[in-house]
């Protein structure tokens, strides 16, 4: 089976990932929520060592229950910086928990959040068509629009290539290379 060459000679717990999640198109708020806060935490890390902690991560963000998240207080903060099992890096546990609160206030508002991101690429999965590894995009002028709006909202540690990565692994956009047998 042809996969994306940046998966080949990966572990199979990352390959399972690239063949069944990444780039699968996201329209529920708590699972957009759980890849938007994998996604900060990989920041300045590699996303296989943000992906084997995973299941650590759910536990310590309450499964990602973005009612629950908003509201942590600094006893879930302290909490959160002592869990070994997860990336203890204070700023991104803080903004982990501001972007469930502002999550919880576009939802009062009567906007989902996938209703949010999925608008700015038109409620259409945007295909590269990807030849190539370097052919992938780090950024796309949507994904500077969508970062723009989240912090506009409140939304922190939405940085451009943290949001295009989103964009990626939530299905808005499909950067599976073309002869990738999950390109769909």
């Amino acid at each position: 089976m042809q996969r994306c060459q940046w998966i080949t000679g990966q572990p199979d717990f990352y390959v399972n990932y690239h063949d069944h999640e990444w780039g699968k198109p996201i329209h529920d708020d708590q699972k957009l929520f759980a890849c938007l806060v994998l996604e900060l935490f990989q920041a300045g890390l590699s996303f296989k060592t943000i992906l084997n902690k995973r299941a650590n991560f759910e536990t310590a963000f309450a499964h990602f229950a973005i009612a629950q998240v908003a509201q942590f207080t600094t006893v879930d903060v302290e909490r959160l910086m002592q869990d070994a099992g997860i990336v203890r890096h204070r700023a991104k546990i803080l903004a982990a928990i501001t972007n469930a609160q502002c999550i919880v206030k576009l939802q009062a508002q009567g906007q989902t959040f996938a209703d949010f991101v999925w608008q700015f690429v038109d409620n259409q999965v945007i295909d590269h068509q990807i030849t190539t590894m370097a052919t992938i995009p780090t950024s796309i002028p949507a994904a500077q629009q969508l970062q723009k709006a989240l912090k506009q909202a409140g939304f922190k540690f939405v940085g451009e290539k943290t949001v295009y990565a989103f964009m990626q692994a939530a299905g808005l956009v499909n950067d599976h290379e073309i002869t990738c047998a999950f390109h769909g």
